[in-house]
């Protein structure tokens, strides 16, 4: 007899189907493994997406490489140091953000882009109720 008791011994003695990520057709098993993703698996439809994707990155390596060799180690770690305090300082989430400060470091603040138009935060698909979207920053959901 089972340790577990005379309920487990009903449960043990069923033969179970193995798992696997196809379901029984050969299909891909929704209920067990979710929606599929499609746009993880897909490829950059071009071949400057992905630079296009990592531009402000490489700008800001770029950047302080330039800055390193021109003043020092110096500059590029207290730049680094203001953008990281500057990331952390934000609204509450369930207000609009516009991150002046950073676009001010980045040299950014008088340049207009397509975001600056197409960014209407009245628009926004963002905006939930507020006390959940608190507790859940906080950690309390």
């Amino acid at each position: 007899m089972n340790s577990r008791g005379s309920g487990s011994q009903l449960k043990d003695s069923i033969p179970i189907a193995e798992f696997s990520a196809s379901g029984p057709f050969g299909g891909h098993d929704i209920l067990r493994r979710g929606f599929t993703s499609v746009k993880n698996e897909l490829l950059p439809s071009h071949p400057l997406e992905l630079s296009e994707k990592n531009f402000q990155p490489n700008q800001d390596k770029m950047n302080f490489a330039t800055l390193r060799n021109i003043q020092g180690l110096h500059a590029p770690l207290k730049l680094q140091m203001e953008f990281k305090a500057v990331k952390q300082v934000q609204r509450l989430p369930f207000l609009h953000s516009s991150n002046i400060a950073l676009d001010t470091l980045r040299g950014n603040d008088e340049c207009i882009g397509f975001e600056d138009i197409l960014n209407d935060p009245s628009q926004s698909e963002v905006m939930g109720e507020p006390h959940t979207m608190m507790e859940y920053k906080l950690g309390l959901l």
